[in-house]
């Protein structure tokens, strides 16, 4: 069970997850081996998964982000599912309800690299492309 400090644990390891457990402890009131077993306790049950890093995509090179939703042909989802996991241009993918079976977001370079992935996406699927102007 999660109680109070271990949703302050989780939200401080949100905004900043290389915090040391001394830097934790003192946002939480709490002693570094508390929250050490704490955090081993929520990585142990498996409510923290992993940890990772948020990146600046422009400065990587990459000036377009987008939502990608994609209608399945029928026969096609076995297929598409395993294609979808070798592009390095798709950072997340959900298999969703409604008309669309697929949500992407992906990170490209240009409009010509949106295109190129389009074009190997509509081998199995209709495309809906909304291009991410900002995030709020």
């Amino acid at each position: 069970m999660v109680d109070d400090l271990d949703r302050q644990l989780i939200d401080n390891l949100k905004d900043n997850s290389r915090l040391s457990f001394a830097d934790l402890g003192r946002k939480i009131n709490l002693s570094p081996s508390a929250v050490r077993e704490r955090v081993q306790k929520l990585e142990d049950t498996g409510i923290i998964q992993k940890y990772t890093i948020q990146l600046d995509n422009k400065k990587l090179g990459n000036d377009l982000e987008a939502f990608i939703l994609l209608k399945v042909f029928p026969g096609q989802l076995i297929h598409i599912l395993k294609k979808i996991k070798s592009f390095k241009e798709v950072k997340e993918a959900h298999r969703i309800t409604g008309s669309q079976n697929i949500h992407l977001k992906v990170v490209v370079k240009n409009q010509l690299s949106l295109q190129e992935l389009l074009d190997q996406l509509m081998v199995f699927s209709d495309t809906n492309t909304f291009l991410i102007l900002s995030k709020l």
